[in-house]
Formats: C-alpha cells, structure tokens, sequence
C-alpha cells in the first residue's frame, strides 16, 4: 500500500524512521508487558532512537490528538449516519473504542513524533554495512 521510503511508511510498520528496515517496537502494541518499548538502536542502520533524553515526550501531544480525532470521528460519524442511537449508546462506544484503541495510538505516537524529526535515508543501511566492516 505505502512504499518504503514515504512518509507514513515507517509509522504503520512500526519500523526504523531512518532506513525503514529495522523494528522500531521490541513487540507488538497489545503486548501489555513491553507496551512502549523500543530498541535503542536499528538493527539494520545503527540508528539510535532516542536522540536526546526525553525525546518521546512530545509524543504524548501526538498520542492526545490522535485520541481527539478518534472521539471527533465517533462523534461525527453518530450524527450523521447513527442519529437513531441514544447519547448513552454513544459514548460507551466511544469509551470502549478509546480504551480498545489505546495501546495502538500510544505505538504510533512514538513513530509519529520521530517521523517529525528524522528523515528516510535510502543508504543508511549501507553506510552502517561499510562502516562496520572496517
């Protein structure tokens, strides 16, 4: 669907912002006990993560406007294609979506956040290769 190299690529693989090979996630999202953590580096580029300390806490911004637009997109879906469905009905849905959806939107905020700073390098991996080979 998206290719290597695009924008949105590496947040939904969940992969490498640099070289977009390498696992970002040490699991998966709904793996409760490792919920948020990743490699310190890429397995593939070297790349370190975390650029600075405290680098991933802008990613809860990222983490409450996804957690927004998922509320906006229920509420708006409900009134204009649900209008029949009681208030209550609605934001039970609504809560059971984001306590649902939870892990999954704090996974992307990391990426997302990253994504804004690091940009994709095509020869990542090689430069890495040869500078590990010398």
């Amino acid at each position: 669907m998206f290719k290597r190299g695009s924008f949105i690529y590496s947040i939904l693989k969940f992969k490498c912002p640099r070289c977009h090979e390498g696992d970002f996630y040490i699991s998966h999202p709904y793996d409760l006990k490792r919920v948020g953590d990743f490699h310190h580096h890429c397995s593939e580029c070297g790349f370190k993560y975390e650029k600075e300390p405290g680098f991933y806490y802008g990613a809860m911004y990222v983490a409450y406007a996804l957690a927004v637009a998922l509320f906006v997109t229920f509420w708006v879906s409900f009134n204009l294609f649900f209008t029949n469905v009681p208030i209550g009905w609605q934001i039970a849905s609504i809560i059971l979506a984001t306590i649902v959806l939870a892990p999954y939107i704090y996974a992307l905020s990391k990426p997302i956040w990253a994504k804004l700073f690091i940009t994709y390098d095509k020869d990542a991996i090689q430069r890495y290769k040869e500078s590990t080979h010398s």
